[in-house]
Formats: C-alpha cells, sequence, structure tokens
C-alpha cells in the first residue's frame, strides 16, 4: 500500500493530460481531450487541427489555455511525497508543461543557422527544470533529459512541417495529416519515446495516391521529422546536417539509370561507366532518406535487389562483389494500382508486402472537396501567396472568380493539386485556363471491343462506363447526374488502376 498523494480531481485531470500528452495531434481525439480539459473556457473551432489559411499564424488557444492550468497545479504537487501509480501521472503532466514551455524556444531555435554554436543553449534551462520537478525521482520510464529534449525537438520539427505543408479543413486532409504523424512515431508514442525512436528506419514507408496529390510532400515530411540525438556536451544535436533526402524519379530514368542511381558502380561495369560513382544507397547518411517516386514503374531485375536491400539492408554497385550497407530510411510512392500489377506479374508480390508494413494514402482533391468544399478558396489563397507573393490575395481573388464563372464549384479536378497550381498559373498569366480532357485512345478501344463481343458482365459494364465518366467529369455529382444513379454508387463503381490507365498516369 502508498499513500496517494493526488485528489480525485486532480488524479482526473491528470489523466486526460496523459492522454492529451500521448495521443495523435491530428486526430478528432485531441479535439475532444481539448474539450474535457477545458470544460466551459474551450474555444469552439475546427474538428481538427488544419492551418488557417487566411491567419496562418493564429495561435492555438485552447493549447496554451491548459498550459496555463496545469503550471501551478504541477508546481503544487511537487513538494508532495510521490510513489506509486500516481507517479506516472506527474512525469507525464511535467514532460507536458515542460514541452509547451520551451515551444516557442525550440520554434525559434529551428531558423537559425545549424553552425551557430548557442542555437540549444536553452538546454541548461531545460536541465534546470528537469531536476526542479524530478529531483531524485526514479522515473517509471527511465528517461534521461537529453533524450527527453531530443523527442521535444523531434515532436516541434514534425508538427510544424505536416501542420505548414499539408493543407485542408476536411477530414480528409486530417486523415492524411494524422497518417504521416503515425509513420513518424508509430500509434503508440509512449514505445517510440522508449526505443523505437532508434529504430523507425528499418521500416520503408509506402506513399500511394493519384497523380498529384502530394505524395512527394508527404515523403518530404517523414524524412525531415527524423529522431536526431542531442549531445549535452557539445550543445547539439548530433549529423543533423545528415538528414538529407535523396529522390529518384524512376519513370523519368531509363533502367540502367535508375539502377546506377540507386547503387551506385564501378568503373568499366559498363560502357560509359568511366568512373567509380557512389549511387543514393551509399550516399545516404544514418539521418537520411532515399525516396523512389514512381516505384510501380521499377524494372523487375532491380526490385530483387531492392526486396534484398529492404530485407537485409545491404546492397552492391554495379560491377562489384562487396557488399554495402544502407544505413538510411527507405520512403517509396506510386500512382499504380500495385495489386493489379502484382497480378499481371509486372510487380514481385514479395517486394509490396516488404512495403506495405507503414502505407499512407493521400486524398485526392476531389476527395477533400467532396467533404468540405471550401478548401478550394483554402488552396488558391495558399497555392497563390506561394506564386505570387505580394500579390497573392489579389490573384487568389481573380482565380476564385474565373473558376466559378468557366469550370463551376463542381470541377473535380481530375489532374488534382497539380493541375491546381496550373490553373493559378494560367489564370495569372492569361487569364484564362483550359483543363486536359485527353484521355488514352487504347483504353476506350478497349472497352468498346469488350462491350461489342459481349465480354463484360452487367456490373463490370457499369463499372467501366462509371469510370469513362468520371475520368471526364472529375466529379461523382455530375458522373452521377449523367449516368442518373446515386452518387454513393458511381463512388463504389469506379475503378481506379482503370481510371489510372484513362489518365494516362
Amino acid at each position: 500500500m502508498y499513500m496517494k498523494f493526488l485528489s480525485d480531481t486532480e488524479r482526473r485531470f491528470l489523466r486526460l493530460i496523459s492522454e492529451f500528452a500521448y495521443c495523435n495531434p491530428f486526430l478528432p481525439e485531441h479535439n475532444r481531450l481539448e474539450r474535457e480539459l477545458l470544460g466551459a473556457d474551450f474555444v469552439e473551432g475546427e474538428p481538427v487541427w488544419s492551418r488557417p489559411v487566411a491567419d496562418p499564424e493564429l495561435p492555438r488557444v485552447n493549447v496554451w489555455k491548459i498550459f496555463e492550468r496545469l503550471g501551478p497545479l504541477v508546481e503544487q504537487i511537487r513538494t508532495r511525497k510521490k510513489s506509486g501509480d500516481d507517479l506516472a501521472l506527474y512525469e507525464d503532466a511535467v514532460v507536458q508543461f515542460l514541452y509547451q514551455r520551451y515551444y516557442p524556444r525550440f520554434y525559434e531555435a529551428s531558423f537559425g543557422t545549424p553552425a551557430n554554436p548557442a542555437r540549444w543553449r536553452f538546454y541548461q534551462d531545460f536541465l534546470r527544470d528537469w531536476h526542479y520537478f524530478f529531483e531524485d525521482l526514479i522515473l517509471p520510464d527511465g528517461q534521461e533529459p537529453p533524450h527527453t529534449f531530443a523527442c521535444f525537438r523531434q515532436i516541434q520539427v514534425a508538427f510544424e512541417q505536416i501542420f505548414r505543408d499539408i493543407i485542408g479543413g476536411s477530414m480528409p486532409a486530417a486523415r492524411l495529416r494524422a497518417s504521416v504523424w503515425q509513420s513518424i512515431f508509430t500509434h503508440d508514442m509512449r514505445r517510440y519515446r522508449r526505443t523505437l525512436y532508434g529504430r523507425m528506419h528499418e521500416f520503408a514507408t509506402l506513399i500511394t495516391g493519384p497523380s498529384g496529390t502530394g505524395k512527394e510532400l508527404a515523403a518530404r515530411a517523414i524524412a525531415q521529422s527524423r529522431y536526431v540525438p542531442f549531445d549535452p556536451k557539445s550543445m547539439a544535436f548530433a549529423g543533423e546536417e545528415a538528414a538529407a533526402f535523396f529522390p529518384i524519379n524512376i519513370s523519368a530514368l531509363s533502367p540502367a539509370l535508375v539502377e546506377s542511381e540507386l547503387f551506385g558502380h564501378r568503373r568499366g561495369s559498363f560502357t560509359g561507366a568511366i568512373g567509380d560513382r557512389k549511387g543514393w544507397l551509399e550516399t545516404c547518411p544514418a539521418l537520411g532518406s532515399v525516396f523512389l517516386d514512381e516505384l510501380g514503374d521499377l524494372d523487375p531485375s532491380i526490385q530483387v535487389k531492392l526486396l534484398r536491400v529492404i530485407e537485409t539492408r545491404t546492397f552492391h554497385p554495379v560491377g562489384e562483389t562487396a557488399g554495402r550497407r544502407f544505413q538510411g530510411k527507405l520512403i517509396a510512392a506510386t500512382n499504380r494500382d500495385l495489386e493489379a500489377r502484382i497480378r499481371k506479374g509486372e510487380f514481385r508480390e514479395d517486394l509490396y508486402y516488404r512495403l506495405c508494413s507503414d502505407q499512407i494514402a493521400t486524398p485526392s482533391l476531389a476527395d477533400q472537396l467532396a467533404d468540405s468544399p471550401r478548401v478550394l478558396d483554402d488552396l488558391i489563397l495558399y497555392m497563390s501567396r506561394r506564386i505570387a507573393g505580394a500579390e497573392g490575395e489579389e490573384l487568389a481573388g481573380d482565380v476564385t472568380g474565373w473558376v466559378e464563372k468557366n469550370l463551376g464549384r463542381d470541377y473535380g479536378w481530375p489532374g488534382n493539386y497539380r493541375e491546381l497550381d496550373q490553373c493559378i498559373r494560367n489564370v495569372l498569366i492569361r487569364r484564362d485556363y483550359r483543363p486536359s480532357k485527353a484521355v488514352k485512345p487504347g483504353v476506350l478501344d478497349q472497352a468498346a471491343d469488350d462491350f461489342q463481343h459481349g465480354r463484360l458482365t452487367a456490373e463490370e459494364l457499369l463499372s467501366r462506363y462509371a469510370t469513362i465518366v468520371y475520368s471526364r467529369t472529375g466529379s461523382y455529382e455530375e458522373t452521377a447526374r449523367r449516368l442518373r444513379i446515386d452518387r454513393r454508387t458511381v463512388k463504389s463503381k469506379v475503378d481506379t488502376a482503370l481510371l489510372s490507365e484513362l489518365r494516362g498516369s
């Protein structure tokens, strides 16, 4: 038996703080916990955290209200004799309090020059606070101050990367932000903080989704949010400059060039190899990431070698028998239906299963707009500012007016965010934009031939026709209107693999 040092009211509050400290900030549960912690003081807002494009610097009011309540409470508890299960709640409360206290300083230091030796000297202040609150306590998780400091910095960097770059107040965008967060920290941040922080590079990440939906954006957020150890002696994060990102677009290169870019080669290994060359797998440091874009187009002979990299973390440069070790993280992306390609014998099943232990799906722009139509205005403003700088506000107004007059609010943007970006640029330069209606004739010819020879079931016929119409309209609502069926039926019948072929992606 032990004496409880928390009152029932304090214990209930700190249990909520414990949940709050370790939950995914981009899921609705974060909003729920804010509401429970603040009660009548909770400030209503969006159901999920998304960057307010109109006022991107708007403070996160509820979080700071919780911080203001938590500070006096941990100060009161600090002087009590602590033991038993309540000690874990106290630890979580102090860790959350310290994270919020030092968040502004981490944020400010993130924009400093890496060579500035004074950038992280506030660790000394953090260390004093750590000892002030924990003194000689043996903490349940056994965490040390440098490791917690490194975790704080990683969380701050990851949050800013995701919050800043993945825009949209819709639930599909929220799920994407939450999914990227899980790829960095897993669903269990306690376990991550205890042991997994040093092993996440061992898990390859596969990002799937239509062309133009921000797969590389998600990959960069993961790559640039790696755990970097903090060295209290040098007051620096060890090797932070090595958290590099090495992208390879597989569809833009021949198989021979992809192999050379990825694995490297030795002099004389093939015609034109006049010297040794290190590939990205060898160049990539332990804190770096190699990004394979358009993975579905990878040549089968290279798929075998990539499988070995994932399984054994080793590879061989072209023309050399000595092995090399890959130290970094592998991230891949594709807009192809890999399961369909497996059935056709174009993609290795064993490689697919090695890749899909951590999988992210990026939503189409149409999916975002179907959930929250006002996302279009936010994205137009966000992209216009990026394209036109100080003229962004005026350009956004021009683009919004042009879209409403010429395309309509129900236009489905089949080219996704990339098409919207081009629309904005076209309106900026020519005050006009002409969407492409091109599809591959061969796909339509095959559909017509199957129809003519009676090879399709009624189900297949509806699926193909719905997919063809949707590929032209880009809108479930408009497709449903033309086919005179329910929108949900259209959504269930659209064949994603056929849609990719029709769009030539």
